[in-house]
């Protein structure tokens, strides 16, 4: 369904009438040029190709179509930027493809929206209400502006078993749908109840700013201190951060996210103007976090408590964000303070002085494995961290200074650090705990680093220039020339996409190499027909060597089982290979 909604809405919607909304534009070189919404600059390098339909920008190699525009300028989900657009475009998304089980998921998915919109009436109904004295008081103590509560939609529930779930009722929702959506409880003897009662409720939302759950926090005696919602049909814990939604924009334009861990720490943040920061909703920091919020920023400033709760916290999710390749810096609170007490005290000042002594955050992992753990648990944690990178291309870049931090020597990380010599078969970033991998087979082709995946991308440059070559390569055997997963994994999908659109099918990397590489000058006449004869001897070369290793391991296995008369036709093969081969070489 996403590919056709997508080809439609391309076809509808001018990528540059949508650029224009967020962006001044002039003509420039062909193309409609103006200052990059994504990154910081003076002078204009963010192109729009509107023949082309595609954006790209040569400061910090953002690239994409129409929907990959939206869906970052706004920091909307993939689902939320398609189905607005298809909106605009006038699309019926569900006429492309019935589906019944998705129409009944969808239908309980706007159910479930309608109740927590409801309940977030009925919570915020109830803080500006006697039934919300505790709260703002509770509020008023804290410093919390009344811009801030509204602009985070607080609200208070009721000290009242059935407040809620009669409110819902006078609304035409059974107290069963309520448990589905999450907003009631039902205790073993069946008896249904309100989830959250006498508490400062803190709504939960998604991209879109819907509400999706809720954090209540106790106002009287009580336990637990701070309740969340459980797993709906529209809320997975984990998977959201609380005060995104509101900070989404602002991490675009400064490219950093401060995260940190209560929900009062991110109203203080955000009412002292650190509109970039959010929350990781009570549990640790997960990879589905993580990968949200790099699609936002390139840094991360982690502010936890300084207890040894907060230390161990700020190790493992600065450990996280390091193997995903960001950027990640980590503040530690003094013991008995947080950020919403440092900034109500100090203001400012107070917080900016620990941001500016920030501590880089591969070197606070460091120091925290060199002091606390032994021997045996430093290699352990060293092979630990390379095992769940999330790319193997970050490997050159960790192996050196995980080695020169915890004193092992670099060898010993390059051979035994996340490979098949390590101990207890780590799962990669993102499998589930108990998941292992199967070693990697001796053919598997080098990760993408270096200087490999510098000479694929200028031959996959040509393919991706001159698209209509690309049938011919393929009896040529272009795949023969690439030596990285990269370069193969893009060429499988230029190959294959025919006369379909490219784009929806490509990852981040893919589209960013993809777009700028169709936004630069391309080879024409004589120097055109020298890249293609260029192309085609380098396949023909690669042939030959992969004929000359076929016949080399033929000759091992002849040999090892003394079959000399194939060995000797092996051998005149080889003499006869390797006769024309010198002269290419």
């Amino acid at each position: 369904m996403d590919k056709q909604v997508i080809q439609t809405l391309k076809q509808r919607l001018n990528i540059v009438d949508v650029v224009r909304r967020y962006v001044s534009l002039r003509p420039g070189g062909g193309r409609q040029m103006g200052l990059c919404p994504f990154h910081q600059e003076k002078t204009p390098s963010f192109s729009v190709n509107e023949a082309e339909g595609f954006f790209y920008c040569f400061g910090c190699q953002a690239g994409g179509d129409v929907l990959d525009f939206y869906q970052r300028i706004n920091g909307l989900e993939f689902k939320d930027a398609l189905e607005q657009l298809a909106a605009e475009a006038g699309i019926e998304l569900k006429a492309f493809k019935p589906d019944p089980e998705y129409d009944a998921r969808q239908k309980l998915k706007r159910q479930c929206h309608e109740m927590h919109e409801a309940a977030q009436e009925y919570y915020r109904r109830n803080l500006s209400q006697a039934t919300g004295d505790v709260a703002r008081a509770y509020l008023r103590k804290r410093g919390a502006s009344e811009e801030a509560v509204a602009a985070f939609g607080l609200g208070a529930s009721a000290d009242d078993w059935q407040g809620l779930a009669n409110f819902l009722k006078s609304r035409g929702y059974t107290p069963e749908e309520g448990v589905q959506a999450g907003l009631l409880a039902q205790n073993e003897r069946g008896n249904i109840y309100d989830r959250f009662r006498g508490r400062l409720i803190f709504p939960i939302q998604n991209l879109s700013g819907q509400v999706i759950a809720f954090g209540g926090r106790i106002l009287t005696e009580g336990e637990p201190k701070y309740l969340n919602s459980s797993d709906t049909p529209i809320y997975k814990k984990g998977e959201h951060l609380y005060g995104l939604f509101q900070a989404r924009q602002a991490m675009t334009r400064s490219k950093r996210a401060i995260l940190t861990e209560g929900y009062m720490d991110v109203l203080s943040l955000h009412q002292f103007g650190y509109t970039d920061a959010c929350g990781v909703l009570g549990t640790a920091l997960t990879q589905d976090q993580v990968k949200r919020l790099a699609g936002f920023c390139s840094r991360m400033v982690l502010i936890f408590d300084g207890d040894t709760a907060g230390r161990k916290a700020a190790l493992r999710s600065a450990e996280m964000i390091l193997q995903y390749g960001t950027k990640c810096s980590v503040v530690l609170m003094p013991e008995g303070e947080d950020v919403d007490s440092l900034l109500q005290m100090m203001g400012r000042e107070g917080l900016d002085a620990r941001l500016n002594s920030a501590v880089d955050g591969l070197d606070y992992c460091l120091s925290v494995v060199r002091e606390a753990f032994s021997p045996r648990e430093i290699v352990g944690w060293a092979n630990g961290f390379l095992a769940h990178l999330a790319d193997n291309s970050l490997r050159p870049f960790y192996v050196p200074r995980l080695a020169q931090g915890l004193g092992i020597a670099e060898q010993d990380l390059r051979r035994f650090g996340g490979g098949q010599g390590r101990l207890g078969g780590a799962a990669p970033f993102g499998a589930s705990p108990g998941q292992r991998t199967a070693p990697a087979p001796a053919q598997q082709r080098a990760p993408a680093v270096g200087r490999d995946e510098r000479d694929d991308r200028y031959f996959l440059r040509f393919t991706i220039q001159y698209p209509e070559y690309i049938p011919e390569l393929v009896k040529r055997g272009f795949e023969r020339i690439l030596v990285t997963d990269f370069g193969l994994g893009l060429w499988n999908k230029l190959s294959a996409a025919g006369d379909q659109d490219l784009l929806p099918l490509l990852d981040a990397d893919e589209k960013s190499f993809w777009t700028r590489t169709r936004s630069e000058d391309k080879p024409e006449g004589e120097a055109l027909a020298e890249e293609w004869l260029h192309v085609c001897q380098r396949i023909e070369l690669a042939g030959v060597h992969q004929t000359r290793d076929q016949l080399m391991e033929q000759i091992r296995l002849a040999s090892q089982a003394g079959d000399m008369e194939e060995l000797k036709r092996l051998m005149a093969a080889l003499t006869d290979l390797n006769a024309p081969s010198r002269e290419e070489e």
